[in-house]
Formats: C-alpha cells, structure tokens, sequence
C-alpha cells in the first residue's frame, strides 16, 4: 500500500490535469480520479510486475475516461412541434411498399450479384458458408456481397427513383412498374 500511495501522490496532479484536457466538467474530473484510484487500488497485487507505473496509471485512467464517455448518454431536447413529426410507421410503409421494387431489381443484376443477394440477404445465408460453397475466400466472398448490395442500391435508386434521407434511410421512390406475368429463372416473383 505504501508504493501504491507514494506513487499515487507523485503523479495524481499529473493525472488530473490530463484528465480536466479531456474533460471541461470539473466534478467529472475528479469522479474519474476517484474511480482510477479505485481500480489502481484493487490491482495493487499486480503493481510489483508493472514495468512502467507511471504509464500505467495513464492507462488505467484513459480507460476510465472511455468507459465514462461510452456510459454517458447524451440528451437532446425534443423539438417544439415533437407531435407533429412524421410517425415512425409511415417510413415503414414506405419501406413496404418498396419491397414490391426488389424483384423486378433483382431480376435487371447479372447472376453473380442476384445468387449473392439471393443466398445471403433473402435467405439469410452466412457469408461464410457462401464462401464455401462458391470456393472462396471469407474475404472474397464478403466483397461480392457488398459489391451486389451496391450495385443493387444504386439499381434501385435510379430504377424505383429512391431518395434517402441525411441518415440514408429510404425518404421516397416511384413504383415501377410489375414484372411480366412470365418468371426468369432465379428471379422472385
């Protein structure tokens, strides 16, 4: 305990303005003091091993910043008119209705991206028994599929004139028009 406090008092000072760069809030500061001297504290059997302490506090100290910041959940004040948003369930209708687009998309992309989107999103394939079956690597494999996925956005944006929204969720598009009563093979219908 003896090292542990002399080396706590060395470099606290130190600690603290490291901490208050990081922080502007002065109570969190010291919160996250506290809390690094707690876990230093409980890992003193462990400090005789530690060939640089002093870098080792800043560790554990970061550690305390980070864990605090990811805990932290930020608020953000609902707008005046919050009633008057647009409900969730209308994006979702949206959303519906644009599925009846994917067929005739799907059907318009060459075999290799419609077998991957087929097998992997539609079937809910894993990309690396894909990878299997097709011989390839986890890697390649993992490619072709975002490769078909964006050439399938960019399909569905020009063909169904879909527009995204700032988050690039689906904002709107226009109906195409139905497939041929006629299926092609490998297509959906």
């Amino acid at each position: 305990m003896n090292t542990l406090m002399s080396l706590w008092s060395r470099h606290e000072a130190e600690l603290r303005g490291w901490l208050r760069a990081r922080m502007p809030i002065q109570a969190e500061v010291e919160d996250i003091l506290q809390d690094t001297f707690i876990k230093v504290m409980r890992q003193e059997p462990r400090l005789p091993d530690v060939a640089q302490p002093r870098a080792w506090l800043f560790e554990v100290a970061r550690n305390t910043l980070i864990d605090r910041l990811r805990a932290a959940k930020p608020w953000v004040p609902l707008p005046a008119d919050w009633e008057e948003l647009p409900e969730e369930s209308a994006q979702l209708d949206a959303v519906d209705a644009l599925v009846a687009c994917v067929p005739r998309v799907l059907s318009e992309l060459d075999a290799q991206d419609r077998e991957a989107i087929e097998l992997c999103d539609l079937q809910g394939m894993a990309q690396a028994e894909f990878a299997r079956i097709k011989g390839l690597s986890l890697s390649a494999a993992k490619s072709r599929v975002q490769r078909a996925r964006q050439r399938m956005r960019e399909r569905m944006a020009q063909g169904c004139q879909v527009s995204f929204d700032a988050c690039g969720s689906v904002d709107d598009f226009v109906p195409r028009p139905p497939l041929p009563d006629v299926a092609q093979p490998g297509t959906l219908i």
